[in-house]
């Protein structure tokens, strides 16, 4: 089972499923020992394939740290924090979470796009 460690302690993702926002992307962080590497990949790839049947999922990215790391990087984009807390609290996706190897750490949080002049729009 996927150990979860809040990126943010002071606002966790528990909190931040009670925002009304979107579009949003989450952003996960995982830290597993190298020996789980495939495991976690194997987990993830199957959490994923069953995100992109729920309603307001828009699309997802796993990342690797480059060299000898064992973290990884996902981003979801969600259409709004409702969606993406529909789907996270599904009994069937949180008994998912099971399959990760025990050696797995999650620092999942939601984020959203804003308008930084010259440089990105919203």
């Amino acid at each position: 089972m996927v150990n979860f460690k809040p990126l943010d302690p002071a606002f966790p993702i528990q909190q931040q499923l009670g925002i009304d926002a979107g579009p949003v992307v989450l952003v996960n962080v995982f830290t597993v020992d190298p020996n789980d590497q495939d495991a976690l990949v194997e987990a993830w790839g199957n959490d994923a394939l069953w995100m992109k049947k729920q309603p307001g999922y828009i699309s997802t990215q796993l990342h690797k740290a480059v060299g000898e790391s064992s973290m990884f990087l996902n981003y979801a984009v969600w259409e709004s924090v409702a969606d993406f807390r529909t789907a996270f609290s599904n009994p069937e996706f949180q008994n998912r979470l099971s399959n990760y190897p025990s050696s797995a750490v999650t620092s999942p949080h939601l984020f959203e796009k804003i308008a930084v002049p010259s440089c990105c729009v919203t």
